[in-house]
């Protein structure tokens, strides 16, 4: 089955996300997340998935969706980062629930407690990306004016974009060096293969899956590393024409850029994910390099989890998920 629905090559949009001891996959009509358990089984919960699309065309509109489909891809990452989470429990104790959390367990109850703390988990996750990656360059920015008064405008332009793109860099590279993060890195890397050996029109078996790169054009390390490259340019040329000093005010502008920086940066990726052209290569390798640190070999049993997610989310009608 799997020969006939990638015969001959060809990209999927199924994408996926790994977790702790597991993977996520999602599909066109389905989502999986499937998890290494402690005792060495398989836990695997598939649920169908509905675009939001399907109900506000709207939201699929060029330089809307792309925004959209970060924040859905944040909520659904998080969501099944905590449920793989759920399987690796840190030492128990015997403390009683606070009397706040009596309360909101009152109050929200269980399901609804849940979704206000992956709701408030990826408004954190997405302020402290927001922080380190744009706003604290901001703000080193303005202290190099202020130690070198006479630096021209394109001179903290370029002092900012240096600075994001370093931040960024060490702080991949500083993750990958984690213990634990590096384990998730290998399930990266099953995921990456999984999808490659798919496409490819391969049997999906470990033999098979083993043999492919486990670096992929289209990942999300790919997509951040390009949201910081759009949001230089895009901040240089604004403030080449509107001259903003003040680094609070600075700050502010970066902010309202934001949507429109992850906007194009969707369009963009969307575009050269697509195609195979020279340049769409060219512009490819950067985001590639990067995965040197975000993504490692998996074993056989990582790559038996990503085998799992991928079956689990194939749609029904042959091709539905081409690219």
């Amino acid at each position: 089955m799997l020969l006939s629905l990638a015969a001959g090559g060809f990209k999927t949009m199924i994408g996926g996300q790994a977790l702790i001891e597991g993977i996520l996959m999602m599909g066109p009509d389905k989502k999986s997340i499937v998890v290494r358990k402690p005792d060495g089984e398989l836990e695997v919960k598939t649920e169908a998935r509905r675009a939001l699309k399907d109900r506000y065309p709207f939201v699929g509109l060029p330089l809307i969706r792309g925004v959209v489909n970060f924040g859905s891809s944040m909520y659904n990452g998080v969501t099944a980062l905590m449920y793989s989470a759920e399987f690796y429990p840190e030492e128990e104790t015997e403390e009683e629930p606070s009397k706040f959390e009596q309360w909101l367990d009152k109050w929200l109850g269980s399901e609804k407690l849940t979704s206000l703390v992956i709701t408030l988990a990826v408004i954190m996750g997405m302020a402290f990306s927001i922080g380190l990656f744009i706003l604290l360059p901001t703000a080193l920015g303005g202290l190099a004016v202020r130690l070198f008064p006479g630096c021209p405008g394109w001179g903290r332009n370029l002092i900012e974009g240096i600075l994001k793109v370093v931040i960024f860099l060490l702080y991949l590279i500083l993750c990958s060096r984690m213990k634990d993060i590096h384990r998730t890195f290998q399930y990266h890397g099953a995921e990456h293969k999984t999808i490659f050996c798919y496409e490819a029109g391969l049997p999906l078996t470990v033999e098979n899956v083993r043999k492919q790169p486990k670096h992929h054009p289209r990942c999300g390390t790919s997509f951040l590393f390009v949201v910081i490259v759009v949001s230089i340019l895009l901040s240089s040329v604004v403030f080449s024409l509107v001259r903003v000093d003040n680094t609070l005010l600075r700050m502010g502008a970066h902010l309202l850029m934001l949507p429109l920086i992850v906007s194009v940066t969707y369009e963009f990726n969307r575009y050269v994910g697509g195609h195979d052209s020279g340049f769409c290569r060219l512009v490819r390798t950067p985001g590639m390099a990067i995965q040197r640190w975000t993504t490692f070999e998996p074993d056989d049993s990582m790559i038996e989890v990503g085998i799992r997610a991928l079956t689990e989310v194939l749609p029904e009608q042959e091709g539905a998920d081409k690219w």
